[in-house]
């Protein structure tokens, strides 16, 4: 079993795979202020209800693939690996390790690894030239061109940023639940919120990535449009662009990664 770790500012997800397939996956929250013994009691809690799995740490996991956009978690889970899984196979994605997909921006170590781990399952499940829209705490834009490079991106504030902010900054404005609401047209406080951020996040996509597409490629038409990311759901029956929805896209981007560094070790 693979064992695949995305950390991202609010949420980490872990995806457990047997082969090519993911059969266990859970969602918790990011904390910088986790230790490492502490990440590997919350793992040992997690796994250690997998059918699949043994009692005790480590049981069944063969390999371990980690990309954290916070880098303070990214230290403690090396640890983790090396106190708690030392005999098993472990990638961190930072520079040096394999993607296989170039990154054709003015500084790549600044493109965040979650970024790349995306393109790498982009490329791999529909080719280029693609464009990849995750959710997450913001919502970002990836364009890979037909050669499979990574030739940069968008990054705008994420939905839960926007309604966190609507709430604070507004005086009559509290935070609302993220939903679609009866109507475009609100018939009280609640709904107007959720429609603008609903449908002015969908009006987003759409013209970002309409305007991304025509950069990326002579015919707009050919370039898949990927989303994936926690909220996603959100805008995907509002958006007009969206072609495929891929909710494990890093995790996979991780297995594959794993995949081409491991015989390297």
């Amino acid at each position: 079993m693979l064992l695949t770790i995305d950390v991202g500012n609010t949420h980490t997800t872990l995806g457990l795979f047997d082969g090519e397939d993911i059969v266990e996956h859970w969602r918790i929250s990011t904390d910088a202020r986790r230790t490492a013994d502490e990440l590997a009691v919350l793992l040992q809690g997690l796994m250690g209800m997998h059918p699949l799995l043994g009692d005790e740490l480590g049981d069944g996991i063969d390999g371990i693939a980690i990309c954290a956009t916070v880098p303070s978690v990214l230290h403690e889970l090396r640890e983790v690996t090396r106190r708690y899984y030392g005999d098993v196979p472990a990638v961190l994605v930072e520079p040096g390790v394999k993607t296989g997909v170039p990154i054709l921006t003015d500084n790549p170590k600044e493109v965040g690894a979650d970024r790349i781990i995306n393109a790498v399952a982009a490329v791999d499940l529909y080719g280029g030239p693609a464009i990849v829209v995750d959710f997450g705490t913001a919502t970002t834009f990836d364009a890979v061109s037909a050669r499979g490079e990574y030739v940069g991106g968008v990054i705008a504030p994420g939905i839960e940023i926007s309604v966190e902010a609507l709430g604070v900054r507004g005086a009559q404005l509290r935070k609302i639940e993220v939903a679609r609401p009866r109507s475009v047209i609100g018939k009280n406080t609640v709904e107007a919120m959720q429609s603008g951020i609903v449908y002015g996040f969908a009006g987003q996509v759409d013209g970002v990535v309409r305007r991304m597409a025509r950069e990326l490629s002579d015919d707009p038409e050919e370039v898949t449009v990927i989303a994936t990311g926690g909220l996603a759901p959100t805008v995907l029956g509002e958006s007009s662009v969206i072609d495929e929805h891929e909710p494990w896209l890093t995790l996979i981007g991780l297995r594959l990664v794993y995949e081409r560094n491991v015989s390297r070790m």
